[in-house]
């Protein structure tokens, strides 16, 4: 199997070749999408930008996360993780669009919504999908296990490979 790194640089030579972008909108994970595709020289033909939006407020006024989302759902939602996706997608004008929000601990946490509960969103030019997941460990393992699994679900999407 594939590491993330050689994962992330065949999606960037992927893009690149279709001559598609990519943005990404992140909470839990706090930019370690964008730093993975960044650490890779020659993502900057794919990734023009993203967006770290950790409280309600940045997720409402930067993406148009509805505030009636936020107060009925919360932030660890699939209905606000849709919007997000929609929201950076078109901030972004970008192709392809991640967007995560969840609860990395070790606080935090709800009997309905515990630590490790994320919701990871891909956006397609064809389909939109968000992913509830649940991650064990601690704040890094959940937020590494984040990264993985978006970043692994976009490799799926373009059909690079399958895990």
């Amino acid at each position: 199997m594939k590491n993330i790194t050689e994962i992330t640089e065949q999606i960037i030579k992927e893009l690149t070749q279709k001559k598609q972008t990519i943005t990404f909108a992140e909470s839990c994970t706090g930019g370690r999408i964008a730093s993975a595709f960044t650490a890779i020289s020659g993502s900057s033909a794919v990734l023009n930008g993203s967006c770290v939006t950790y409280s309600n407020e940045i997720k409402h006024l930067w993406l148009g996360v509805e505030e009636t989302v936020l107060e009925n759902f919360g932030a660890v939602s699939q209905q606000c993780v849709a919007q997000m996706l929609g929201g950076i997608k078109n901030l972004a004008g970008a192709d392809y669009a991640i967007a995560v929000s969840g609860i990395a601990g070790p606080t935090g946490g709800t009997e309905e919504k515990p630590v490790g509960t994320v919701y990871i969103g891909l956006q397609t030019p064809f389909s939109q999908e968000v992913f509830h997941c649940f991650f064990h460990g601690n704040r890094e393992q959940v937020q590494e296990q984040s990264v993985v699994f978006a970043i692994e679900k976009l490799y799926e999407s373009l059909n690079l490979g399958n895990f």
